[in-house]
């Protein structure tokens, strides 16, 4: 049995930590400080592990090259709006499946779930003729459409799961007053949701921000771009890698990321963790 009391699993387990912490923090530190690299200390053959003289002129490259303020806000227009109505569909379709019974209700959640394990590159394929069908390529409401995909199945169980632990008698007591279903949801069962819809509005915006496959493919105007096409192609390309633009304009555009999490992060766990303990 694995027990930390003893000296050996301590210092297995000690390393173990080590490890995992520099495979996860190990990039963010190189990025960090390849932002207030100068170019004659960031493409030197010896890398060094700390600035020797720390400059801000990539930060104010990033701004003036490219279109990285617009960048931001299309990313944060097709995001915001993609996790809104992803946490709206969510919340219906999860609460449908939890506290209603129907024909093929186990089966819908299968395919639902199912459907997390076919390749988006695949699923691409069905969606692109599809938006130019409806005349929405290119357009930011065809890319919001595009990226519910992503986080649609797993937001919808993780609503599921929330929403089988709401206690039924407060559901019956709301019918039996003669309230609608509707109005049952909207004024009892969504107020006390709150930690599970953050959850699932944060898990969108996440997969909808860092995308980089769909929003290269769907969006072709420069003026309507995301951060994620946007840095690759102003930064990276062909003909020029300017990598401590990169690092710093990477470094702006994961701000509204992590300035979101630290303000719900509470939330965000009570969300995660709500469905896992009966």
């Amino acid at each position: 049995m694995f027990e930390l009391s003893q000296r050996g699993p301590r210092i297995l387990f000690g390393l173990t930590t080590v490890l995992v912490g520099l495979f996860l923090f190990a990039p963010i530190y190189w990025l960090l400080i390849s932002a207030f690299k100068g170019n004659s200390e960031l493409y030197r053959i010896i890398p060094t592990l700390w600035p020797g003289e720390p400059t801000l002129t990539h930060f104010s490259t990033a701004f003036t090259r490219g279109n990285l303020l617009v960048n931001l806000k299309n990313s944060l227009i097709v995001s915001g709006g993609s996790a809104a109505l992803n946490m709206a569909l969510a919340a219906y379709a999860g609460y449908a499946l939890a506290k209603f019974r129907f024909a093929g209700r186990r089966m819908l959640m299968i395919v639902l779930l199912s459907a997390q394990a076919t390749p988006f590159g695949l699923l691409l394929i069905t969606i692109y003729p599809s938006l130019v069908a409806f005349d929405l390529l290119d357009t930011h409401l065809g890319l919001i459409l595009a990226s519910i995909v992503f986080a649609l199945p797993v937001s919808t169980y993780m609503m599921f799961s929330y929403f089988s632990q709401v206690p039924g008698e407060l559901i019956d007591a709301a019918r039996a007053d003669g309230a609608s279903e509707l109005r049952i949801f909207h004024t009892i069962v969504l107020p006390i949701s709150i930690p599970a819809l953050v959850t699932v509005f944060l898990y969108a915006f996440m997969w909808s921000w860092n995308d980089l496959l769909y929003s290269m493919t769907l969006i072709v105007s420069e003026e309507k771009r995301t951060i994620g096409p946007g840095l690759l192609l102003n930064y990276l390309n062909e003909t020029n890698a300017d990598w401590g633009g990169a690092m710093a304009a990477s470094l702006v555009a994961s701000l509204p990321i992590l300035i979101a999490f630290a303000i719900v992060q509470r939330s965000f766990i009570q969300g995660v963790t709500a469905g896992a303990v009966k």
